[in-house]
């Protein structure tokens, strides 16, 4: 027992939460993988592969949870710069997957750049409204500062992956809040943002169906998504839904209404088999079906869990830096999680982000389990502060009781 306390350090409770996650995302994508051990003919290769994976990451984050998290303020000097240039290459070299260019090869090893480029935000952004903190909020220069560096990147993702970028511009100003950027800079962002949002999506509905802006292809994807999400089919009778021209909806609704309180039970999924991302953006829908509520509520409960354990990590530390690394990457998994969540249940447009720690990955579960080692890396070493101060005062107690002691015994001889 002492071993495995001296092994895995830091919060016991982020550690119980992410072996959780493993063991389903093992569980469900060994289920789920249907089409891809078809595709293969291999029905052990896509398990093995994704369990490799994720043992490598179980020791990722036993690595990362080593280091003093005061290192990880350097990450950026290095990421940022080769993340913005992978991104640019990543549009011309990069490989197509469901119409867009997302991944890289590189020695034969195949990486998502936008994955590095949203932890090399995090860190720098945790970094500048740590550095600009003063007793009535952050400098105004920390919001200058924070907006060309994610201005630039999420510029850089947004062609091939606007969910991404979407995604990590909304957990920057999640951060901004927390940091106490000035509301009125705040509030003229929101205002611009929501300006330019209503004037892409117009645009967007003017685009002609399948065709292609070259930079801008997606651009009629992305209006099928609005257009489906905007005006969905619940009026039509069953008999005259056509199924296959929104398939991944269809199917993850199916997969859900056919579901019960505790499910089919793992290995028992039938739209596992007609979901094309089963094992990736739609993978709740498939936990759903076999887990049923009780799985699915489970799994939520997980995220919350996280998000609440993050929060007190963070209003334990002794640093800036330290406290707005955990709320950011916190809010980074937490918030993916429940866009994916409301994706395969339909309150949300069909976006390609992937559960977090549970859907099947290379470049994100290894930065994922980056992430849950910085946690616990700042965990750690606030544990052996309090753990250190607690000893000093114990310490300094023991030697007023002495003098004390001395005190009185001077005073009966006298």
């Amino acid at each position: 027992m002492d071993l495995l306390k001296n092994l895995f350090k830091g919060d016991k409770v982020i550690w119980i939460i992410f072996l959780f996650l493993c063991v389903i995302s093992v569980i469900e994508v060994f289920s789920a993988a249907s089409t891809l051990t078809y595709k293969t003919g291999d029905h052990w290769g896509p398990i093995t592969q994704h369990t490799v994976i994720m043992l490598v990451g179980v020791l990722v984050v036993w690595i990362t949870h080593k280091v003093n998290y005061r290192y990880f303020q350097v990450i950026p000097v290095f990421l940022l710069p080769l993340s913005a240039i992978l991104l640019l290459l990543v549009v011309v070299i990069g490989n197509m997957t469901n119409g867009a260019a997302r991944w890289m090869s590189i020695f034969g090893l195949q990486f998502q750049p936008s994955e590095l480029a949203k932890m090399a935000v995090i860190i720098s952004v945790s970094f500048i409204l740590a550095k600009n903190q003063e007793e009535n909020g952050a400098n105004p220069k920390a919001f200058k500062y924070i907006m060309w560096i994610t201005g630039v990147i999420c510029a850089l993702i947004a062609p091939e992956n606007l969910s991404t970028a979407g995604l990590l511009f909304g957990v920057v100003f999640l951060m901004m809040v927390i940091g106490r950027i000035p509301f009125r800079k705040l509030a003229l962002l929101v205002g611009s943002l929501l300006a330019i949002a209503a004037l892409a999506v117009s645009v967007t509905m003017l685009v002609p169906d399948k065709a292609d802006n070259g930079v801008l292809h997606r651009m009629s994807t992305w209006k099928s998504r609005i257009i489906g999400f905007a005006s969905p089919k619940k009026d039509i009778p069953a008999a005259k839904f056509d199924i296959d021209k929104d398939a991944q909806v269809a199917h993850a609704n199916i997969a859900i209404a056919t579901s019960n309180v505790i499910g089919k039970m793992p290995g028992n999924s039938i739209e596992r088999d007609f979901l094309s991302q089963a094992f990736s953006d739609f993978i709740f829908a498939i936990i759903i079906e076999e887990l049923g509520l009780v799985g699915g509520g489970f799994v939520v409960i997980l995220y919350i869990w996280l998000l609440i354990r993050a929060g007190r990590i963070a209003q334990k530390t002794k640093g800036n830096f330290a406290t707005f690394l955990v709320m950011g990457i916190t809010l980074m998994l937490v918030s993916q999680a429940i866009i994916n969540m409301c994706v395969a249940v339909g309150l949300f447009p069909v976006t390609g982000q992937p559960l977090p720690l549970i859907s099947k990955g290379g470049t994100s579960t290894l930065i994922n389990c980056v992430y849950v080692g910085m946690i616990l890396s700042v965990s750690r070493y606030t544990a052996k502060l309090e753990e250190n101060e607690s000893l000093n005062s114990q310490a300094k107690v023991e030697d007023t009781s002495i003098n004390k002691d001395e005190i009185i015994a001077e005073e009966s001889l006298a």
